[in-house]
């Protein structure tokens, strides 16, 4: 006899398909993506999949292959840098993203993205002051050469 298509994996004495599992553990990561920004921990995370805490960051972890907690601060730096890049301020991004102190958003974001909110800041909105300035700077030559734009223009096209 064959094996049946949908695997199933045992939680507590109760037989669940393992697809059933892993819908509550994607049902957990929107539930990150969706409050990143509010007060939550590992107890409010794995209350929403409907597991225990130790339980949870197993499925969690092979799923995503990053502990719920450390998914949670993936989404947070990611967002804060997305807001940096518009140029909101070091101190609104922080709090905004869900941290509670400016040494503590400082700190992890130093660590993982390896500058300084503030720097990171500052260094994109030079960027954005060049590509004002010198927008084919910032195409790829081959680019550029394939569209038939000169080098000094923005964006005129040759020979059409």
């Amino acid at each position: 006899m064959g094996k049946n298509p949908v695997e199933e994996k045992q939680a507590g004495s109760m037989i669940y398909p393992k697809v059933y599992l892993y819908r509550r553990v994607v049902q957990a990561k929107l539930f990150i993506d969706s409050n990143y920004a509010g007060k939550i921990d590992l107890g409010n995370i794995s209350d929403e999949a409907y597991f225990s805490k130790f339980h949870f960051i197993r499925l969690f972890k092979s799923a995503y292959g990053k502990t719920p907690h450390q998914y949670l601060k993936y989404v947070r730096i990611g967002k804060a840098k997305e807001l940096l890049k518009n140029g909101v301020s070091v101190t609104e991004v922080c709090y905004s993203v869900g941290f509670e102190s400016i040494s503590s958003f400082s700190g992890l974001f130093s660590k993982t993205v390896g500058v300084s909110p503030s720097v990171y800041s500052a260094e994109n909105k030079k960027i954005k002051e060049k590509i004002k300035k010198e927008p084919l700077a910032f195409v790829p030559g081959c680019y550029a050469y394939q569209h038939g734009w000169l080098e000094n223009s923005i964006f005129e096209e040759t020979g059409s």
